[in-house]
C-alpha cells in the first residue's frame, strides 16, 4: 500500500510504501518534525485491511495534527473497514487508484520552506530547494533534489543534489556539517573550523565538493 503525507503548513510531501500497517510506526520515523497540520492518505490496491489495523494507524498519527484522514480502495472489505471508523473511505477501481498517486506525485515538485531547528533524529527531504530558518543539529539529516539554504547553522548531514545533479549546492549562514554530498559525491566535515562570522556555500568544482565564502552580487 502507499501513504501519502503532506505536511499543508511547510509544503513538504512524501509518499511511502509499506507492506503492512502493522509495520507503520518504522515508516513514521521520519515525520516526526512534523509540528502539522497534516493530511494522510492511505491507496490499497487489491488489498485487505482490518479495522483493528487501521485503527492501530489512527492511534500512530495521534503524535500528529492530523486534519484529515482518507482510504482509497478497490477493496470493498477495506472500504468498509474505514467506515466503521468514521474514517473517510472511498471505493475506487484499481485505475482510478493509480491515476490518483500519478497526480499526487506530480505534486511534490516543489521547494520546501521549514521554519524551526531540527534535532538529532530529525529529517526533512525535498524533491525541489530546501530552505530551513533555524538551525541543522547533529544527527539530523537534510536533503533536497536541488538546492539546500540553510539559514542558520548546519552541524548536522545534507544532501543536495539527489538524483546526480551535480550542480546543486550547500549554503548556510554557519556551515560545519558532519557530512556533505552533492549528487555523487561526499565530503566530510572539517574538525577544526574556524568561527567564520560570513556565510559560506558548498559546491563541485573539478568532481570535488569545495566550500567558499557566498557572496551575493548586487547590481549598482
Amino acid at each position: 500500500m502507499r501513504i501519502f503525507i503532506n505536511n499543508l503548513s511547510s509544503k513538504y510531501v512524501e509518499t511511502i510504501s509499506i507492506e503492512s500497517l502493522d509495520n507503520i510506526q518504522e515508516a513514521l520515523k521520519k515525520f516526526n518534525s512534523m509540528k502539522g497540520p497534516i493530511e494522510a492518505k492511505i491507496f490499497a490496491i487489491n488489498e485487505l485491511i482490518s479495522s483493528d489495523q487501521l485503527s492501530k494507524f489512527k492511534n500512530n498519527f495521534d503524535k500528529f495534527n492530523i486534519v484529515s484522514l482518507c482510504v482509497y480502495s478497490n477493496n470493498r472489505n477495506t472500504v468498509l473497514a474505514g467506515r466503521s471508523l468514521k474514517i473517510d473511505s472511498t471505493f475506487l477501481k484499481e485505475e482510478e487508484i493509480k491515476n490518483n498517486l500519478l497526480l499526487l506525485n506530480s505534486k511534490k515538485e516543489v521547494d520546501i520552506l521549514h521554519e524551526g531547528t531540527l534535532r538529532s533524529g530529525d529529517r526533512i527531504s525535498s524533491n525541489g530547494n530546501l530552505c530551513i530558518l533555524g538551525d541543522v543539529n547533529p544527527g539530523a539529516i537534510v536533503s533536497a533534489k536541488k538546492n539546500i539554504y540553510v539559514w542558520g547553522k548546519l552541524l548536522g548531514i545534507a544532501f543536495a543534489g539527489k538524483g546526480g545533479n551535480n550542480k546543486a549546492s550547500i549554503s548556510s549562514l554557519y556551515l560545519d556539517p558532519l557530512q556533505l554530498r552533492i549528487a555523487d559525491l561526499v565530503a566530510i566535515g572539517p574538525k577544526d573550523k574556524d568561527k567564520s562570522s560570513y556565510p559560506e556555500i558548498a559546491i563541485i568544482d573539478n568532481q570535488t565538493i569545495i566550500i567558499k565564502p557566498f557572496i551575493i552580487e548586487t547590481k549598482n
